[in-house]
């Protein structure tokens, strides 16, 4: 065996980071890396763009805790990984993304496809770097993972130019340390049992933290034993069953909902694993005057409507659980513990539910958006996974798509990128492929990536593509109409999906009625192939929400 090359080290130093999969496209300079990976148990994805690659990175980091890795050529391939990075990077998903780039020896002029990856990609990053030396590369490499993993995890890039990816290079890979937990300080403790033990009416609002952490089930026995109610964010659902009796599922939304309610009412809100990019505190806390404890891995960010008493930073679970034993708080009725009722809020969970379930017989066609979820709910099993884009669809994803299980509803909500719901669910399906698995996106997101469907097939990851097939881009008519009193530049026409998923060797069908809904998600869950569902929505109830949300009066009684 002859000398290595900086490439090779490098895919060697993928293979001790316990990389499975690299998604991206081949390109001039990125040459030296796929020869290095033809010989790696790491399995390389082409992708039909590096959008979709990215994406597919993110969502795998999000599921597995590990970063997921794109690679990109230079130029417009780096350039098209840009939406996916960032998308990760705001949503708090580990990732690596490597680009190749113009040897060193062409950086100080004018060259074709140049660009200033380092420059360009720093914004969108936790961290990033170009190989210039052939002997630091095993050292960039760990630092990228160690950096991309770590509380509160992101996206870093390394931009690899091909002279320095041929050059001989004897390096190997380092030692990849364990990180220890933190834990909180014994002050901030005492101090959040105080406050808790003293709230007449607290809330929890757990965040994309609390499934980052692993630590939905001390979240559920911390709510459990001191009886407060939880809220989640778009990005922490599952943090707490949706069956749980304290369980007010999703907030998040624009506009007033039923859940603001117990916002209003709540002298102490306990954010748990509370990213404030998920859903920002002055919508819940406009006047900046609730009293919040802020329970997280790291500090809190600085913001006038989120300003905590006490800041208990260090392992999730471990503060929950010392915090519990700290709280002279007693448990609601029907836990193993006796005590007093539960929260006012609590009274809430009833209304949300009969909202929820009044949708279960509605045979309107188009189908409303609220059955359109109920019964993709009904089909799904508690650990399935569902994968939404962004539109009008999210909207109602978030607020109706409930989860019993940690990161079995992914939603992009930081970044709220376009897109990723089909590379998503593709990258869902290689990590739990004995899960069913659905994108669920509108006709808009969908003509984004649909070429990645291909992918799907090629490397053999059915899953269903849902489509809420509307015509136009829902979300921004939504907006349009409430705030102008008419819509704007929104409208398009679509292909015969159905005959799309067909020319692609996919399955396709098309909902005739709302009868056919549950039982053609069952026959295209079923398939051996990726399959892509037409389901037209009406997307009257938006605008209905609206006048709703403006309408609602709170009256929270026990």
């Amino acid at each position: 065996m002859g000398e290595s090359n900086v490439a090779e080290v490098l895919v060697r130093c993928l293979e001790n980071e316990e990389v499975e999969y690299v998604f991206g496209l081949p390109g001039e300079e990125n040459l030296h890396i796929l020869e290095a990976l033809r010989d790696s148990p790491i399995q390389f994805i082409t992708t039909r763009h590096e959008q979709g690659a990215a994406f597919m990175a993110d969502v795998y980091g999000r599921l597995t805790g590990k970063a997921g890795v794109c690679l990109s050529t230079l130029g417009p391939g780096a350039t098209n990984l840009m939406t996916g990075v960032a998308d990760a990077n705001l949503d708090g998903a580990p990732l690596v993304a490597i680009t190749g780039q113009v040897g060193t020896d062409r950086m100080h002029i004018d060259s074709h496809q140049y660009l200033d990856l380092v420059a360009l990609f720093a914004p969108i990053t936790k961290w990033n770097a170009q190989i210039v030396r052939p002997d630091t590369t095993p050292e960039i490499i760990r630092k990228a993972f160690k950096v991309a993993q770590s509380e509160k995890p992101g996206a870093v890039h390394i931009d690899l130019p091909e002279n320095i990816a041929a050059m001989p290079l004897k390096g190997k890979p380092l030692h990849r340390d364990n990180r220890e937990k933190t834990y909180a300080s014994t002050r901030s403790l005492n101090a959040a049992a105080v406050a808790i033990s003293k709230a007449k009416n607290p809330l929890i609002l757990a965040g994309n933290g609390v499934i980052r952490g692993h630590a939905s089930e001390a979240l559920t026995e911390f709510a459990t034993r001191l009886s407060i109610p939880v809220a989640n964010t778009f990005m922490g659902k599952g943090a707490i069953p949706y069956t749980h009796p304290l369980s007010l599922w999703t907030v998040g939304l624009q506009q007033r909902d039923l859940i603001s309610c117990a916002f209003d009412e709540a002298d102490l809100v306990i954010a748990v694993g509370y990213d404030l990019v998920e859903y920002s505190p002055k919508k819940w806390n406009p006047d900046g005057d609730t009293t919040i404890i802020h329970v997280d891995e790291s500090r809190s960010e600085i913001d006038s409507s989120y300003i905590p008493l006490v800041e208990v930073f260090g392992d999730i679970s471990d503060s929950l659980n010392d915090i519990v034993k700290r709280c002279d708080r007693e448990a609601y009725p029907g836990s193993n513990r006796n005590g007093k009722e539960a929260t006012s809020a609590v009274s809430l969970r009833h209304q949300i539910k009969e909202d929820y379930e009044q949708y279960a017989n509605d045979d309107g066609f188009p189908i409303k958006p609220q059955k359109i979820i109920y019964d993709l709910r009904q089909v799904m099993d508690p650990e399935d996974i569902v994968i939404s884009d962004v539109g009008a669809h999210k909207m109602w994803m978030a607020r109706h798509y409930h989860s019993d299980c940690p990161n079995t509803c992914i939603i992009s909500n930081g970044f709220a990128a376009m897109g990723i719901a089909i590379p998503g669910a593709m990258a869902a399906k290689l990590v739990h492929p004995d899960r069913k698995v659905v994108a669920v996106t509108g006709d808009g997101g969908f003509m984004m990536n649909c070429q990645e469907l291909e992918t799907a097939l090629r490397v053999n990851t059915p899953f269903v593509t849902l489509i809420f097939n509307d015509n136009g881009y829902g979300l921004i008519e939504w907006k349009q109409i409430s705030q102008f009193g008419h819509s704007t530049s929104v409208d398009f026409g679509n292909p015969d999906f159905v005959k799309f998923a067909e020319s692609m060797g996919l399955k396709g069908y098309r909902v005739e009625s709302a009868a056919d809904l549950i039982p053609t998600l069952k026959k295209a869950l079923a398939d051996d192939v990726p399959a892509v569902i037409d389901c037209p929505v009406d997307y009257k109830e938006n605008l209905r929400f609206s006048q709703k949300s403006g309408d609602l009066s709170c009256k929270i009684t026990i």
